[in-house]
C-alpha cells in the first residue's frame, strides 16, 4: 500500500493539495482532488524542481520588498 503525504502549505485548500509518495526508487506526485493522475520522477529530479521552485518565490519576495522600499 502507498502511503501519499499531503501538502502542509499554510492556507491551501484542503480538498486540493499535493500529494507525494515514495514508491520504490521513484517518488510519486499527484492532486488530491484527481488521485487516480499519477506523475512519478526520480527523488533527485523531485528535489531540483522543489529547489527551483522555492528559489523562485524567493526572488519575487525579494522583488516585491525592493519595489515597496523604491516607493
Amino acid at each position: 500500500m502507498t502511503r501519499w503525504q499531503k501538502s502542509s502549505r499554510p492556507g491551501a485548500d484542503a480538498a486540493n493539495r499535493l500529494e507525494v509518495a515514495a514508491t520504490g526508487p521513484s517518488a510519486a506526485l499527484r492532486e488530491s482532488d484527481d488521485p487516480t493522475v499519477v506523475i512519478t520522477t526520480r527523488p533527485a529530479a523531485l528535489r531540483a524542481l522543489t529547489r527551483h521552485l522555492q528559489a523562485a518565490r524567493f526572488a519575487r519576495t525579494a522583488t516585491r520588498f525592493a519595489r515597496a522600499a523604491a516607493g
